[in-house]
C-alpha cells in the first residue's frame, strides 16, 4: 500500500487516540475552549449566526447536539456548522500564525458536537482537540503563502475536522485517509476571498461550510466514497515533508495565539501600538494630526475602509479598527459593535491613518504580524512598534485574562451560575467522565424545564 501523506496522517490520528496529555496541552486545551465559547456567546446574535441556525433547522434533521445557546438540536454536522458561524462571525477567535488562519472555530465546534453524540470523556476530548490542531495547522502551513491568492481557514480546516472527529469515533486509518482526501477536495475555494473588494460580507473564511464539509467527509468515507489519497503529495501545492517531519512530537495546539479585539488579526499589532501611545500620551482623537502605520505588505490588502459599512468590512479595515481604539479605548473592540459605524470622530481620524510596507516587518511575515505605528500630533511625534500582538505565544494572554474575556462576552447569553459551572467543568476537563457538564452549560433548558438556564443581558454599548 502507497503511503501517502494522508495515510501518516491517519495513522498519526489513531496513535494518539489513546495517549494521555499532559499538562500543558491539557491547559492549553481549556484555554482555548473557553476563550471559543466566550467568542460564540458574542457572536450569537450577529445577523450571520441567526441565519445559519435557521437553515440548519430546516434543513437538518433532529440529532443530539444542541445549536448553542438556544433549545435546539439537530445532527452534527449541522449543529457544528451553526455554531461555529456564531463563534467566527466576529473575528474574536483563536489562531495560529503557522496556519495564516483560525483552527478553533472550526474544530472545537466539531469536536463538543461529536462529543455529544459519543458520550466521550474528558480525556477524549483533549486528544481529540490536541489532534485536530495539529493536523490543521500542519497542512496549512506546509502551502507556500506566497503563492496563494488568499489564506481563508476554510481552505484547510476541514483536515483537522475530520481527524479530531475520527479519533472520538474511533474510524479507522483507512477511513481517515479517505476522509481527509474528501474534505480536501471537496472544501470551498474561497477564490473571491482573494479578489473582492467587498470584504464586508459574511462568508467571509469558510469556516463554518468547511466545518461540515469536514464531518459529512467522514460519513462519506464511511459509506465507501473515494477520494485523491495523494491530495497532499504533489510539491506545487503542499511542502510533504512540513506536514509529517516531527509528526507527534510536539503540539500545535499549545501555540496558538488568542485576539482581544474583534478584528483581523493583523491589525492587531498596530492596535496595540496606538493604544499604548494614546494612553501614554493622554492624546484625544482630535489631537492626532495623522497616522502612519508601517507594517507587512499582506495587511495593505485588506479592504482597508475608513467609513465601512458593516461590522465585517470594519473587521477587515486597518485605519477605521486604529480610530476605535484611539477614540474608545480597547475595551471598544471587545466586542465591536454597529455603532461606531459611521461615527464621525471615528471616521474622520481613520481618514487621516497613512499605511506602508515595512521591508523588515514584511520579510517577518507570516512568523510574525507586526507594524510600526507614528503619530504626529501637536507635540510632537510618537512612535511604537509592536512584533508580538497581545495574545500571541510571545505576549500571552494568561487563563486571568482569557476569563475575563470569557466573562465579558458570554454575559448577554449565559447566566453568572451557568459561567461559574462552565469555568469549573473546563478546569477539570481531564477527570470529566462525559462531555456533559461543559455541554449543558451551551443548551437553553427546554420549555416546561425549571432549571436556571440562559439569560438576555444588555451589553453597554458606546454612548
Amino acid at each position: 500500500m502507497t503511503q501517502w501523506t494522508t495515510r501518516i496522517l491517519a495513522e498519526y490520528v489513531r496513535d494518539t487516540a489513546t495517549g494521555i496529555p499532559n499538562a500543558a496541552v491539557a491547559r492549553t486545551a481549556a484555554n482555548v475552549l473557553i476563550d471559543l465559547i466566550a467568542c460564540a456567546a458574542a457572536g450569537y446574535a450577529s445577523p450571520a449566526a441567526r441565519s445559519a441556525r435557521n437553515t440548519v433547522l430546516n434543513l437538518y434533521a433532529a440529532g443530539p447536539t444542541a445549536l448553542w445557546f438556544t433549545s435546539d438540536k439537530r445532527r452534527p454536522e449541522g449543529a457544528a456548522m451553526a455554531n461555529s458561524t456564531a463563534a467566527s462571525a466576529l473575528d474574536l477567535d483563536d489562531g495560529h500564525r503557522q496556519a495564516g488562519g483560525h483552527p478553533g472555530a472550526a474544530i472545537i465546534p466539531a469536536v463538543l458536537a461529536v462529543a455529544a453524540a459519543e458520550g466521550a470523556n474528558g480525556r477524549n476530548v483533549i486528544a481529540a482537540l490536541r489532534t485536530g490542531y495539529e493536523v490543521a495547522v500542519r497542512v496549512a502551513g506546509a502551502r507556500d503563502f506566497s503563492r496563494l491568492d488568499t489564506l481563508s481557514t476554510g481552505r484547510w480546516c476541514a483536515y483537522g475536522v475530520a481527524a479530531a472527529a475520527g479519533l472520538l469515533v474511533r474510524d479507522t486509518p483507512q477511513v481517515l485517509a479517505t476522509a481527509f482526501s474528501i474534505a480536501g477536495a471537496l472544501s470551498p475555494g474561497l477564490s473571491a476571498a482573494g479578489y473582492s473588494t467587498l470584504m464586508g460580507n459574511q462568508v467571509k473564511e469558510g469556516i463554518p461550510w468547511a466545518v461540515m464539509t469536514g464531518l459529512t467527509a467522514l460519513e462519506l468515507a464511511r459509506q465507501g466514497l473515494t477520494g485523491p489519497l495523494d491530495i497532499l503529495d504533489h510539491p506545487d501545492y503542499f511542502d510533504a515533508a512540513a506536514i509529517t517531519d516531527g509528526l507527534g512530537t510536539g503540539s500545535a495546539l499549545t501555540t496558538v495565539y488568542f485576539k482581544p479585539y474583534a478584528c483581523c488579526r493583523w491589525i492587531h499589532a498596530a492596535i496595540d501600538a496606538v493604544v499604548e501611545l494614546v494612553a501614554g500620551g493622554a492624546l484625544a482623537p482630535d489631537g492626532i494630526r495623522t497616522v502612519d502605520v508601517y507594517t507587512f505588505e499582506r495587511a495593505l490588502r485588506l479592504n482597508n475602509s475608513a467609513d465601512p459599512d458593516t461590522l465585517e468590512g470594519a473587521q477587515y479595515s486597518l485605519p477605521f479598527c486604529l480610530a476605535v481604539a484611539a477614540c474608545g479605548g480597547a475595551e471598544a473592540l471587545l466586542p465591536l459593535f454597529p455603532e461606531w459605524l459611521h461615527r464621525r470622530e471615528v471616521t474622520a481620524l481613520a481618514a487621516r491613518v497613512h499605511l506602508h510596507v515595512d521591508p523588515t516587518l514584511d520579510a517577518r511575515f507570516p512568523a510574525e504580524a507586526g507594524a510600526r505605528v507614528c503619530l504626529e500630533t501637536a507635540a510632537g511625534r510618537l512612535e511604537q512598534t509592536v512584533r508580538h500582538p497581545l495574545g500571541d505565544p510571545d505576549n500571552p494572554m494568561d487563563r486571568i485574562r482569557l476569563t475575563t474575556k470569557f466573562r465579558r462576552l458570554a454575559a448577554g447569553v449565559m447566566a453568572p451560575a451557568d459561567q461559574d459551572r462552565l469555568l469549573a467543568a473546563v478546569e477539570g476537563l481531564p477527570d470529566l467522565e462525559s462531555g456533559e457538564p461543559i455541554l449543558s452549560c451551551l443548551r437553553r433548558p427546554e420549555a416546561g424545564d425549571k432549571k436556571k438556564g440562559t439569560i438576555s443581558v444588555k451589553r453597554k454599548r458606546p454612548s
